[in-house]
């Protein structure tokens, strides 16, 4: 990781005074880099790591931080892990060039090394993100989401992009088709339960969730626990909670109430319980491999994505 964070650091680097500045900011306020990590562990179980495991981490990586630097444009939000956001303090005009930037930067160490095949992965990763993001927007107003909908939504939105670390961990070091495939479903099954378990943050619970916090309610993002509750709620239920979200929820006495009668229906239990299926599944897609070090690490870390509490 030493290693790597070097050489991420000056895949960013720019003659441009200010771009150089922000990107020295981005590098500072880095979350806990679980991306390359996946990237890592999947090449080093498979076979030893090499330049191009490290190419292939440093173009995920910077097309993860330049969609979360779109994403705050989008999302207007002013802090992310506790610091300001880009467009906080550059406006959203120079954010939305930034994220540009990075993605271009990722896109010519590709090509620069000819590696087409990390290029086709991460390329995938983008189109699913952008469709997931807009199909969530897109539900937002009608409020109409199945979980059929939901789960869609959340693979293409965040699974996508951890399939793609796992794929192109492995594309670094085989050329076997059928390994790289089943390493991008690995990947596809941890990302739908990390997103799960974000979901269930909105609630609070007894299960280390913490505190409920309501933001998914206040931003009118259906999240599994509520299709749960509506679901499994009568006509007047239904017609409250679905007011809610439209037209009061802002108000936090509604939302509380919302909670609240999200997890008297179950909700909660019931997400937990996919969740957990879901970490079982990804799981035994590692027994076929070889038992070395870094499976043992994957395993750790696929549980570290469900038992985390932030």
């Amino acid at each position: 990781m030493e290693e790597f964070e070097g050489r991420f650091r000056s895949s960013m680097r720019s003659e441009v005074a200010l771009l150089d500045k922000i990107t020295h900011y981005i590098v500072k306020r880095k979350g806990k880099q679980m991306r390359p990590m996946f990237v890592f562990l999947t090449a080093k179980m498979l076979s030893d790591t090499n330049d191009q495991t490290y190419r292939a981490a440093t173009l995920i990586e910077l097309l993860h931080t330049a969609t979360l630097v779109h994403d705050d444009v989008v999302d207007d939000a002013s802090k992310r892990r506790g610091f300001f956001s880009i467009n906080a303090l550059w406006k959203n005009k120079v954010a939305v060039l930034v994220g540009d930037y990075l993605l271009s930067r990722g896109l010519l160490l590709a090509v620069k090394h000819k590696d087409f095949h990390l290029l086709e992965i991460t390329s995938n990763a983008v189109r699913e993100m952008s469709e997931g993001e807009l199909l969530q927007m897109e539900k937002a107003r009608k409020l109409d989401i199945t979980e059929e909908v939901y789960f869609n939504i959340i693979r293409q939105k965040t699974a996508s992009l951890i399939a793609s670390c796992c794929a192109s961990g492995a594309a670094s070091v085989s050329e076997d088709k059928e390994v790289i495939e089943q390493m991008r479903l690995f990947g596809e099954t941890v990302g739908i339960a990390f997103q799960i378990r974000d979901d269930l943050f909105d609630y609070g619970s007894d299960a280390n969730i913490g505190k409920p916090t309501g933001i998914d309610i206040k931003e009118k993002k259906m999240t599994l626990p509520l299709i749960y509750a509506l679901n499994n709620s009568d006509r007047s239920e239904k017609r409250f909670i679905i007011n809610t979200i439209k037209n009061h929820n802002t108000d936090e006495k509604r939302v509380a109430q919302v909670i609240a009668m999200v997890r008297d229906k179950g909700g909660i239990e019931y997400t937990v319980k996919c969740m957990k299926e879901y970490q079982q599944k990804a799981l035994a897609m590692l027994e076929s491999y070889p038992n070395n070090e870094a499976r043992k690490s994957l395993v750790d870390l696929v549980n570290f994505v469900i038992d985390r509490t932030k």
